[in-house]
This record gives structure tokens, C-alpha cells and sequence, in this order.
């Protein structure tokens, strides 16, 4: 199968997605109207509700909802071959992730910007928002947790891509200072730092940075035994274990700081220039496909699973939680971006058009996985790689860097220079999710504390350091984070599983507005399938495997998802009822009238 072929075929199909289909949903189903008074005009405070262009904004929700999840989950997935993987990530994109991020946008707006877990109290029932934000802060819970892991395994595999990731930061805040505090227009300053920023990835080959092992761990039992006596080797896996600890918890000391600011000062600016990167790797990635044009060597249906892969159906559309539909990305379309809207007539090109990129940049995770990380290792290196499950989940990220690096070769640019800037890619954007996924937990601890009257919960820079001390235990807690991958199946599942609720909240918003619902109801009704039945097998592995943690915070997610789809039945059954209600009566007076004479002409 040639590269370019599916290239092409992916394209084509989101580019009909948005054109098309994106543009029927808003006239007929979600009816934008560009005089509506949005939530950022309405609350105007300059800290979290602040009327935005339109492509600051799609930069902002564009880079937030693309970290490192539609990378790793299709780089994962062609274990089964690249036709599910494409099939999903296409299809899913168009008919479900793009409605649900266009969706929650637009009802959230329409709600004052309040968050998706709010809303189910207004649309669902009272119990149903403390059901939906719990749901909500364990998602955002596994969403850090796992990020930082996989920032920490990337800055430990790539020296070279610390110097870039935290210049950008710096980078970041002047852009924002200038935008802000001086009327400079953001185009051309940002242009400016993206440049930097390429200068600072050429010199991060010269600046490779390695980061002590500052908590000193010791070899455990499991490192012992899997180095077979071999001290030295015990030693140097416990050393990795400090390290990755240590950047975790820089990380998440940066994660504090960065979701109390004003979203002007980082994270406008610094999402802003990394759309402007992530256009420019998508073009370098696309460009390296035409040019090199490399033959995708995987299977298009594997056959022959390694034993310890699960079988496709259902886990394959929770292994891509991002790159086709992502309950994050209504979280942060109903926690940020909505704060942010300046005309309701932005949220398809916001909402929609997000999601698109989303899908693209989940497509270019197929090709550089599958054809041109194979030009690296070789096709019996590709097959070794992905010759078990616990490999694969492992080396995603790898085999993406690897893969992109290739293909970047291929045009030219040093293979040194091409690894260190997809792994600035890859950390670039897990990173500003990190930043917008802790500012929605200070916004979910908040709302907890409000229900509850619990004034310390309410209180900024408490919500926020519960947020991060929560998230960072979870990830320092599965093998002091070595482990941090066993996490992605739970965080797949609750993630999905979010998305399917956050589609029910949307759908009985519809219902109510009596509007036609089958484009949220399909793929909500097919994700909580899917998800629930993935839940059940995953809890199941967890408990053979005695995997205590990850089999008590899955068991209470099901709970709660399971009483919220009861408390969605008995929504539903309420407003069927009030309309037959309201039929009856109607029916009544018109036979009343007939039967006086009094017939309306």
C-alpha cells in the first residue's frame, strides 16, 4: 500500500467532513447565530473569559486537545494492522469527534460557558452533574498523570529536546506580554517565536541536557529479578526511575504555575505558536510522504496477534482516544474555549475544524508508524517491535519520533535535527494539554467545592494544588511511574466514555429544542457500547493481574457511568412524557373547539 495513496484518501475524506457535512450540522442541527451575545462578551473578566479572534482561539483548542493521545493511540494500534486504525481514525473524526467537539462548544456557549458537567444538572437532573464532574476530574486525573509520563519518557530518550521545549515557554510569555500589553498584532511575533524556536532545536543537538537522579532511587524486587543478578544493570533501571520521577514533578510544578495565570500571559500565545508548529510538522510529515513515498509494510488486518494482544473489538476504539473522538476535547470546548468565543458562527471553525486536525495529525501517526518508521528498522524490525502488546505500548511514541525523523530525512533535514524536533512535537503538545487539563480540574475541584460549600475548595490556588499533588501520585504511584503506561487502557476507556456522556448531555439538548438528533444520538449510543464492554474487560485484566489502584479507580468510573446512563433514561422518559402531555392537552382543546363550533379558520 503506497503512503501517499492513504495520505490522499485521509485528506480528501476530512476535507468533505468540513465542507460538507460540518456545514449541515450548523444551519440545520446546532443553528449558529452570529448575533448571539457569546459567554467571553457577557463575562468579560481578562483572566478566563476574553473575546478572541478566531484563529488565536483555534490555535489555543487546536493544540490543547492535540497532545501526545492521537499519537501514541494510532502508534499502538497498527498492531492490528492499518486498516482499523484508518477506518476509525476517518470515519470517527467526521461523524463523531468533530460533532462532539462542535457540539459541546456550542452548548456550552449557549450556557453562560459553564462546563459539560454543569450542564447534565440543567439538562439531565441534579444528581447527574455531581455524576458527570467526578467522571470529569477522573478522566483529567489520568489525562496528567499519563502525559507527564510520557513527557518524562521523552525527555529522558531525547536530551536534545529539553533545551527547545523550555526555551519555548519563555518564548511564549513575551508574546503574550507584547500582544497584550502593547496592541502588537500576534501574527507576525508569533512567526517570530516559532523561529526561535527552530533555532533553538538545532541547537538542542549541542545542548543536550540529562536531568540527576535527585531522589536516589534503589533497584526494586521486579528490577532485580528482571536484571538476573546483574547489579549494574538493577541499578541503572532504578536510576531511570529517579529521573523520570524527578522531570514528573518538575513538570507538575510547572503545571501549578501555568494554570493559575491569566490565559493571556501562557496559554493563548504559547498555543497559538504551536498550531503554527503543528502545521509546519504536519507539512514536513506530508512533504516526507510525497517525496519519499514509503510503502506501508504493515498488514492491513494482522493475523498474526502476539499472544498478549487483546483482541481489535471493541479495545481498538479506546486505544485511539483521541485521534477519532475524545471526551477531553469537550472538557476543554466547555472549560476554555468557550470562555473564549467571540461569535457562536467561530465554534464550527473552532469545534469542527479542531478536530479535523485532530484526525490529521492521528493519520500522520499511522504513516510515520507504519511505513516510515519501518525505513529505519527495517521491515523484520518493525515486525519485532510490534511483536508483542507490552512493546508496542511502550516504544508509541518511539516508533512516531523514529518514524517522523525518517521521513523528515527524506527532504533533507539531518536526522539528528528531525528526531529532536518530532520529540518537541510530541512533548509540545502533551505539555499544553497538561496546562489546559490541570486548569480544568482547578475549574472541576471549584465547582465540587461550590455544591458542597467547601469555601477552601473553592479557592484558586488550592483547587489547584489538589489538582496536581492528585495527578502526581497517580503517576509516581504505578511503579514510581515506569508504569505510567498501564494507565492509557483506563484513561482510553474514560475518556471514550466521557465523550458518549457529553453527547447524551448535547442530545437531550436537542430533544428539548425538538431538533433532529440522530447526528449526536449514532455515535453516542455506539461509544457507550464500546466503552462499557472495554470497562468490563478491562476491569477484569485488572483484577487477575492484581492491579489493585487501576481496579479501584476503574470500578468506581463504572459505577458512576452506569448511574449516570440511568439518570439520562429517566431525563429522556420525563421529557417523552411532557410531550405526550402537552399532545393530549392540544388534542383536548382542538376536540373541545370542534365540538362548540369553535373551530379556528
Amino acid at each position: 500500500m503506497s503512503g501517499i495513496a492513504l495520505l490522499v484518501v485521509g485528506l480528501s475524506a476530512f476535507l468533505t467532513g468540513y465542507l460538507v457535512y460540518s456545514r449541515y450540522i450548523a444551519r440545520h442541527i446546532y443553528r449558529l447565530d452570529p448575533d448571539h451575545v457569546t459567554p467571553a462578551h457577557e463575562f468579560q473578566d481578562g483572566v478566563d473569559y476574553v473575546p478572541t479572534n478566531r484563529h488565536v482561539l483555534f490555535g489555543h483548542h487546536f493544540t490543547s486537545v492535540a497532545g501526545a493521545a492521537p499519537i501514541v493511540g494510532p502508534a499502538i494500534a497498527v498492531i492490528w494492522g492499518w486498516l482499523p486504525a484508518f477506518l476509525w481514525v476517518v470515519l470517527g473524526t467526521v461523524f463523531a469527534g468533530a460533532v462532539h467537539d462542535f457540539g459541546t462548544l456550542w452548548i456550552s456557549q449557549r450556557h453562560k460557558g459553564h462546563s459539560i458537567g454543569t450542564l447534565a444538572e440543567r439538562i439531565v437532573g441534579g444528581r447527574a452533574r455531581v455524576l458527570f464532574l467526578l467522571i470529569i476530574f477522573f478522566l483529567l486525573l489520568l489525562v496528567n498523570a499519563v502525559f507527564a509520563v510520557v513527557i518524562a519518557n521523552l525527555f529522558i530518550a531525547n536530551h536534545g529536546a529539553v533545551l527547545p521545549v523550555w526555551g519555548s515557554l519563555v518564548v511564549a510569555v513575551v508574546v503574550g506580554l507584547l500582544i497584550y500589553r502593547t496592541g502588537t498584532r500576534i501574527l507576525w511575533p508569533s512567526l517570530g517565536a516559532l523561529a526561535i524556536l527552530y533555532v533553538l532545536i538545532w541547537l538542542g543537538q549541542y545542548a543536550e541536557f540529562s536531568l540527576p537522579d535527585f531522589l536516589g532511587f534503589g533497584p526494586t524486587a521486579a528490577q532485580l529479578a528482571d536484571a538476573q543478578g546483574d547489579a549494574v544493570a538493577a541499578q541503572e533501571a532504578a536510576r531511570t526511575d529517579g529521573v523520570r520521577a524527578g522531570w514528573v514533578i518538575i513538570l507538575f510544578v510547572y503545571a501549578f504555575f501555568a494554570s493559575v495565570l491569566p490565559v493571556w500571559v501562557l496559554l493563548q500565545p504559547r498555543d497559538y505558536v504551536n498550531s503554527h508548529q503543528l502545521f509546519v510538522a504536519l507539512g514536513i510529515i506530508f512533504l516526507g510522504v510525497i517525496v519519499v513515498n514509503p510503502e506501508v509494510i504493515a498488514p492491513a488486518i494482522n493475523r498474526e496477534l502476539p499472544a498478549d494482544a487483546p483482541n481489535w473489538f471493541p479495545l481498538l476504539f479506546i486505544t485511539i482516544a483521541c485521534g477519532a473522538i475524545s471526551g477531553f476535547h469537550g472538557l476543554v470546548a466547555s472549560g476554555t474555549s468557550a470562555k473564549q468565543l467571540n461569535k457562536e458562527t467561530d465554534a464550527r471553525y473552532v469545534g469542527y475544524g479542531g478536530m479535523i486536525g485532530e484526525g490529521t495529525l492521528a493519520l500522520t501517526s499511522i504513516l510515520a508508524t507504519t511505513a516510515g518508521f519501518a525505513l529505519v528498522v527495517g521491515v523484520d524490525g518493525w515486525h519485532e517491535h510490534y511483536g508483542s502488546w507490552a512493546r508496542a505500548s511502550s516504544g508509541a511514541t518511539a516508533a512516531f519520533v523514529n518514524g517522523v525523523g525518517r521521513l523528515a530525512q527524506g527532504i533533507g533535514i539531518p536526522q539528528e535535527v528531525a528526531v529532536i524536533f518530532a520529540a518537541v512535537v510530541v512533548i509540545s503538545f502533551a505539555a499544553t494539554t497538561m496546562d489546559t487539563g490541570v486548569r480544568l480540574q482547578r475549574y472541576i475541584i471549584s465547582e465540587l467545592g461550590a455544591q458542597y460549600r467547601v469555601k477552601l475548595a473553592q479557592n484558586r490556588w488550592m483547587a489547584t494544588f489538589v489538582a496536581v499533588a492528585s495527578c502526581a501520585l497517580l503517576a509516581l504511584g504505578v511503579d514510581r511511574g515506569a508504569g505510567g503506561m498501564r494507565l492509557w487502557p483506563l484513561f482510553g476507556t474514560t475518556n471514550q466514555l466521557t465523550g458518549a456522556l457529553s453527547l447524551l448531555v448535547v442530545t437531550l439538548f436537542l430533544v428539548s429544542l425538538r431538533r433532529r438528533i440522530w447526528v449526536t444520538f449514532v455515535p453516542m449510543a455506539f461509544l457507550i457500547f464500546m466503552t462499557t464492554w472495554a470497562m468490563i474487560l478491562n476491569l477484569v485484566w485488572y483484577f487477575t493481574d492484581n492491579q489493585v489502584l487501576l481496579l479501584g479507580v476503574g470500578g468506581v468510573i463504572f459505577v458512576l457511568e452506569l448511574w449516570l446512563i440511568f439518570e439520562a433514561a429517566a431525563a429522556v422518559k420525563q421529557v417523552l412524557e411532557r410531550r405526550a402531555g402537552r399532545a393530549e392537552g392540544e388534542g383536548a382543546i382542538s376536540a373541545t373547539r370542534a365540538a362548540s363550533g369553535n373551530t379556528p379558520p
